[in-house]
């Protein structure tokens, strides 16, 4: 499944609408998890559960003369928030995540619609029909005809966004094969001679944010627990942290899913190294770097379009000295991070660091080649969220 996000072009009126179906989620949620807690000691599976207290919202809760502004909202959104909580809950009992939490306003919006009468045929164009909600301009025209079914709305900062799924053939590929070294001062470095930089607006972004931080480090921001109040302009400066952060986010994202779509359509098998992101972000001197990268992030988005691409992805064994090995006569020799040129001591020859050890990944030994799993996270663990549980 091939999935595209749009932001949508919306009127007061449209983000009004757009916050109480995001406000109606979060409460349904909360209702359902509230009552849950009360009953998760009874008898009984996660589906019975959630669907007896989905009987009791909508035949007691929903008629009751408080609770009428429900009625004036689209019924899908409750639907699929009990089907959230059940997914969570399915998950946390299975052991591939934490029991679920509380929704909080603060919290990003979003809310889940669907469509009763099947697929929903989503045209090229500037317009976009949500089931149940109505047609709402979008900033970027869909790209193709798309059939849909299920749609996401959310709400990144002060933009709207909404999101949903299409089915895409596999692709042939140019390359068979290449390894890739990600790093600090190169991002990627393919075996093939092509690097690329990481994008500099990035810091850029952040320089903006912490000046903007450092004028309002005397700003009375508000404090509930001690009892004083919010005022509007630590409300404006919320909302401008906020958008800057998201700025800060939509660039890595637009590099790294513009970056992995374009390896993937190029190359079958990639195979890249097992990083140890959190041991190399305990060194405080590189731990910003690596953070803005997104390094992790990459090799997600290459695991998870594997199925999109028809790509191999293989991870290289995380001891296997690739930037200390010769990639012409196998020699090993020691190598500080600070050394950006390979001088091999055996044969000779002279190159890039970096270059260097993304030959060694592509010719890697079997014996230190894995497959990588959309279920495995960096430490081997079936899952991003798993409580220490090993597939080995």
């Amino acid at each position: 499944m091939y999935a595209i996000k749009l932001e949508l072009k919306l009127n007061n009126a449209e983000r009004t609408l757009m916050a109480q179906h995001a406000g109606f989620s979060r409460f349904v949620y909360n209702y359902g998890l509230a009552l849950y807690k009360q009953v998760m000691d009874i008898k009984g599976g996660v589906t019975k559960k959630i669907s007896t207290i989905r009987q009791v919202l909508t035949n007691l809760t929903k008629k009751k003369p408080e609770y009428a502004w429900m009625n004036q909202l689209s019924s899908r959104v409750y639907q699929n928030a009990f089907i959230a909580l059940k997914n969570g809950l399915t998950r946390f009992f299975k052991g591939l995540g934490k029991f679920p939490v509380f929704k909080r306003k603060k919290d990003r919006d979003s809310f889940t619609v669907d469509s009763c009468n099947g697929l929903v045929t989503v045209s090229v164009g500037n317009f976009i029909k949500i089931p149940t909600l109505g047609t709402f301009r979008l900033y970027e025209p869909v790209p193709f005809t798309i059939a849909s079914q299920t749609f996401t709305v959310s709400r990144h900062a002060d933009k709207w966004y909404v999101s949903f799924a299409e089915k895409v053939p596999p692709l042939f590929h140019k390359v068979e094969k290449v390894g890739i070294d990600l790093g600090v001062k190169t991002f990627a470095t393919f075996s093939d001679g092509t690097t690329i930089e990481a994008p500099a607006s990035i810091k850029q972004v952040k320089i903006k944010l912490a000046k903007l931080q450092w004028r309002n480090r005397n700003k009375q921001l508000g404090n509930k627990k001690a009892g004083i109040p919010t005022s509007n302009n630590a409300n404006k400066y919320y909302r401008q942290v906020a958008k800057l952060h998201a700025k800060i986010t939509n660039i890595r994202r637009d590099f790294l899913q513009k970056l992995t779509t374009k390896i993937s359509q190029k190359y079958h098998c990639i195979r890249i190294e097992d990083l140890n992101i959190s041991g190399m972000m305990a060194n405080s001197k590189l731990a910003d770097a690596i953070s803005n990268l997104g390094l992790y992030e990459l090799r997600r988005q290459l695991t998870y379009k594997q199925s999109m691409f028809s790509t191999v992805v293989e991870l290289v064994n995380r001891w296997f000295p690739s930037s200390k090995t010769c990639s012409e006569c196998g020699h090993i020799q020691p190598m500080k991070l600070s050394d950006r040129v390979f001088h091999c001591q055996g044969c000779g020859s002279i190159k890039c660091r970096d270059f260097n050890a993304s030959l060694n990944l592509e010719y890697a030994p079997p014996d230190k080649v894995r497959r990588a799993s959309p279920e495995l996270n960096d430490c081997g663990q079936s899952a991003a969220d798993s409580p220490g549980r090993s597939s080995k």
